[in-house]
């Protein structure tokens, strides 16, 4: 197969690298190469992969102005290649700029001519950003997916979020519903997708097994594989891999969102 290069996006805390950690194990276990680089200052996305927390490459590069691809780039669960870009200090310069300096660090190491089947980008929601739109920006990544809960803040910023994928001219795979136990979010979400032109292509159950196994730094992939929560990321994992339907996003205005989301809260 020809590589997929992924870029998840979504509002801050809404689970995206727990997604894209499971996911990555999901497809790992299918005997697939993955790759997976966070994208986030934080730094926490490939730590239930590797079972703890990697240095990052801007602390690295710090240290090292000439580092070697075993100084950055790490083999987590099932040989899964692990990087985190890092950031400044809070407070301190632009996060964004992390991935600018960690995405050259990779092209001049040649990471990315590895022979790889999924190459996963966790990016911080503000797309808005310079540093965090890289992936799409510089065409690293050829697809996009939105995480998101029936949250309003979460679908707010997946509104705005389709609006950097649009100005980028990025496709759009589709809607990861992460699930906060909302009053009707299936139903909430699916129609957001469907205003916006895409659909919701897998579902997340809120799970105190998936919290569980990330205080033991794995995925609930690893740790409970026989689990109905393993299973769910499997199957998004089959969804994302057979996806052939992608589109350009048309984001609603704000007065638009406004009505929607009031439409089922009455």
């Amino acid at each position: 197969m020809n590589e997929k290069r992924i870029a998840i996006y979504g509002k801050g805390g809404i689970g995206k690298s727990t997604t894209v950690a499971n996911l990555s194990a999901a497809l790992s276990n299918k005997g697939l190469k993955v790759m997976v680089i966070g994208c986030d200052p934080k730094a926490d996305t490939t730590r239930t992969l590797y079972g703890q927390r990697l240095p990052t490459i801007i602390n690295t590069i710090k240290e090292n102005k000439n580092p070697s691809i075993d100084d950055i780039v790490f083999k987590g669960y099932n040989d899964i290649l692990c990087t985190e870009s890092g950031g400044p200090e809070p407070g301190v310069g632009c996060a964004g700029r992390g991935v600018i300096v960690a995405m050259k660090s990779l092209e001049k190491l040649n990471v990315f001519s590895d022979d790889l089947d999924v190459r996963f980008y966790d990016v911080l929601g503000d797309v808005v950003c310079g540093g965090f739109s890289v992936p799409l920006r510089k065409e690293y990544a050829d697809d996009v997916y939105i995480v998101s809960s029936g949250e309003y803040m979460s679908l707010y910023a997946a509104n705005n979020i389709s609006r950097g994928i649009k100005k980028l001219k990025g496709r759009l795979g589709g809607i990861i519903l992460n699930k906060r136990n909302v009053f009707n979010e299936e139903e909430i979400v699916s129609s957001f997708a469907e205003k916006i032109g895409t659909k919701v292509v897998g579902v997340i159950e809120r799970s105190n097994l998936i919290q569980d196994a990330e205080l033991d730094a794995k995925t609930v992939v690893e740790k409970y594989p026989e689990s109905d929560e393993a299973e769910l990321y499997s199957v998004l994992a089959e969804n994302i891999l057979n996806n052939d339907e992608y589109s350009t996003p048309q984001p609603i205005d704000d007065d638009k969102f406004e009505e929607f989301f009031k439409s089922f809260s009455s």
